[in-house]
């Protein structure tokens, strides 16, 4: 999501550090869809055991796409889908974003037998948050590109409270901005999410389709959501894996930055994936494909 600031203050660099982490795709029409309350529905394909793929900030489910047929014929796959991303309503006001759609996935998931979860951006936090309040619903999480604090990114000391003033001027931003202006700073962004250009349209189309409430609140909440404290006491086997590319001027700090925020969870396994933006199943899908492969199959 991009934000229009000064340029050159320090502010900039950060929300650009953070914004960088987000966006999305529409795709193609689902074949079959099971609505399970008013914050995900849930599309199911494919026959064996259960995987759970979340998409991340103003994402839809089509991010998944071909990762989910890639894995359709050795699993069952639950793609799903956040109300208020993409041209999904959002019906909930300014009410909070996360947690509800958290303790929606919460519920969704225990009517599965233990289900594997791999999580993108925005989703791969959702599923660090699930494992850390249900110990035992997941059998195991990886996140795409995904942090612990997202507010890490604008200091190696930052905290919840120190980056809350960026996280409201971000959400004021995405009320006040005017429909070209938005546009423009999709357009902005959509580069800074994957080097395919022939993939930028659909982050920039999901964006524009998105609720700007939902959007506002969600991103205020992701950037002050610190989830480290609960690490050191996690039992779920958890893979981290995240973009590297070394063409961006932030992605020389990639390596340092998830190696430092993810330290403290047991057994942890960090994974980076070389010559990729954020959209990692964009830029590198067989790769990812691979890492989730012995993800699922150690």
């Amino acid at each position: 999501m991009a934000i229009s600031t000064p340029v050159g203050s320090v502010l900039v660099r950060a929300f650009v550090a953070i914004t960088a982490l987000f966006a999305a795709s529409v795709g193609a029409v689902p074949e079959a869809r099971a609505d399970n309350g008013d914050r995900i529905s849930v599309e199911v394909v494919g026959q064996g055991p259960d995987v759970i793929l979340v998409p991340g900030y103003a994402s839809t489910r089509e991010v998944w796409r071909e990762t989910a047929n890639n894995l359709s014929a050795r699993y069952r796959v639950h793609l799903v889908q956040l109300a208020g991303f993409g041209d999904v309503p959002w019906t909930h006001g300014d009410g909070p974003f996360l947690q509800p759609a958290i303790d929606e996935l919460a519920i969704y998931a225990g009517t599965l037998d233990r289900p594997a979860y791999i999580g993108h951006s925005m989703g791969g936090l959702m599923g660090l948050k699930l494992a850390q309040d249900h110990p035992g619903l997941l059998t195991k999480v990886m996140s795409v590109d995904s942090l612990p604090f997202y507010g890490s990114l604008f200091s190696s000391t930052a905290t919840s409270e120190s980056v809350r003033p960026a996280a409201e001027q971000m959400r004021t931003a995405i009320l006040g901005a005017s429909d070209e202006m938005f546009r423009n700073q999709q357009g902005m962004t959509a580069v800074a999410m994957t080097l395919k250009e022939e993939r930028r349209a659909e982050i920039v189309d999901a964006s524009i389709a998105s609720d700007r409430q939902a959007l506002a609140t969600a991103i205020s909440e992701l950037v002050v959501t610190d989830l480290r404290e609960g690490l050191p006491s996690m039992t779920t086997p958890f893979w981290a894996v995240y973009a590297l590319d070394n063409s961006s001027p932030y992605g020389a700090k990639s390596a340092e930055v998830w190696t430092r925020e993810y330290k403290a969870l047991p057994n942890v396994r960090v994974e980076a994936v070389q010559d990729s933006r954020h959209f990692i199943m964009f830029d590198q899908p067989e790769r990812l494909n691979a890492l989730i492969d012995a993800f699922l199959n150690p």
